[in-house]
């Protein structure tokens, strides 16, 4: 065997060690593996050093380097993600009752992991520990393919994750980490469909549309985050104007980020000159229609063809509409399928908009950044699906299983 089908043979037949624990014993494993973290940190600072230091090196981009960081912070958020994984349900074995039919064979539905999970991703080392956690608890292998930017960060993850599978008599291999960053192995990878079950590729929309036009698994897409605050005409616009600064200002470089801001023509005279006196003491850069440059300094005019930009720094577009509709419009034009947020007090609008825009998550007077599996109850998220199959939104465990039927008779047969 080659080295990529040698580590998915293992991930796939270590996956069948885990039908034989019980959520006790995978809890307990977890609980570990939260503890291995913090008490590793220093190791794992230090491995992520080496990648910051590779990334100057390299002039990477900022949004890039922010992903790529590691902060006693950070690590300790992993942990608790971990954590919170322990308290929810464990999805594997849960049971639906679909009745019987006339003959008399009953029928049920299982739920049961999908197999062996792959993530693809770039400068995103938390993902090993996340992902690593979420499929552990879920019944699944995990083999994981970071980007070069991430691989000592990575490694060093891995490495404490598998000293506590080890403690517990488990295969290192539930949770592979591809050692080699070249790209023809990750092409090999991606050919792997007798032992991989699906792929979730997060990055940049150039590794997304690559995994998807040359798998031959199964592929869960995660787009670009292009997300729009839609300021209505019955918003509070304090509550707006707080909405746009931590949407867009408290984290640049992730997919939950705004980067479209949306004013009804009823309230932009009010609201515009105080979004543009906040921005401009963030240091945002603007972009906007030619009805709202005015009310910036130094705005670049932008074309009706010209929005749906994914900044991931400090930057927006801005787009003044007349109705509600034609906010909805401007959504589904440019939006991603990730994340909108309106801000009304009319409650109405408010459900005519989580019912009317195409987005995974659809939010009301709450900021984008909560678009995240921790935020939302999760834990944690192995990635937030921007296309409806079999997923839409985070992901995190249910979504990591999949369901069987069950079907009991006493001897009927097909006539």
């Amino acid at each position: 065997m080659s080295l990529i089908t040698d580590i998915a043979h293992n991930a796939a037949q270590a996956a069948k060690t885990l039908a034989l624990l019980s959520s006790t014993q995978k809890d307990a494993v977890l609980r570990g593996m939260a503890g291995a973290l913090r008490a590793n940190m220093d190791a794992i600072i230090d491995a992520n050093q080496q990648d910051l230091a590779a990334a100057r090196d390299n002039q990477l981009p900022a949004a890039m380097v922010d992903r790529l960081t590691l902060t006693p912070e950070r690590i300790e958020d992993m942990a608790q993600g971990i954590e919170t994984i322990i308290e929810l349900p464990d999805p594997v074995g849960t049971m639906r009752d679909l009745g019987s039919r006339p003959n008399g064979i009953e029928i049920r539905k299982m739920r049961v992991p999908l197999g062996v999970v792959c993530m693809i991703y770039e400068a995103r080392p938390n993902v090993t520990a996340d992902a690593g956690a979420l499929c552990f608890k879920s019944g699944n292998g995990v083999i994981l393919r970071g980007g070069k930017e991430a691989l000592q960060s990575s490694l060093a993850i891995a490495s404490v994750l598998h000293t506590v599978l080890e403690a517990h008599d488990l295969p290192k291999a539930l949770i592979s980490v591809i050692p080699d960053p070249d790209r023809s192995l990750m092409m090999e990878l991606m050919q792997q469909k007798d032992y991989i079950d699906l792929i979730i590729p997060r990055g940049g929309e150039g590794l997304i549309q690559f995994v998807t036009q040359n798998s031959t698994v199964p592929v869960i897409q995660h787009f670009k985050g292009v997300c729009h605050l839609y300021v209505d005409k019955d918003a509070d616009l304090d509550k707006a104007l707080q909405l746009l600064l931590n949407g867009k200002t408290q984290r640049t470089g992730v997919c939950n980020a705004l980067e479209g801001l949306i004013v009804h023509q009823d309230i932009a005279e009010q609201f515009l000159p105080q979004a543009a006196e906040a921005l401009q003491h963030r240091g945002v850069k603007i972009n906007a229609d030619q009805a709202s440059a005015g009310y910036f300094d130094n705005a670049t005019v932008l074309a009706d063809d010209e929005f749906g930009e994914e900044y991931l720094s400090l930057e927006i577009a801005i787009k003044q509409v007349a109705d509600f509709r034609a906010a909805v419009a401007h959504i589904d034009r440019f939006g991603s399928h990730h994340t909108e947020v309106i801000c009304t007090q009319d409650m109405q609008t408010a459900d005519l908009f989580q019912r009317s825009v195409d987005a995974s998550v659809v939010m009301v007077n709450a900021s984008s950044r909560f678009s995240d599996g921790g935020q939302l109850g999760l834990g944690a998220e192995i990635g937030i699906a921007t296309t409806k199959l079999h997923a839409y939104g985070p992901m995190g465990l249910e979504s990591l299983t999949t369901e069987k039927y069950l079907v009991n008779g006493d001897g009927q047969i097909r006539s």
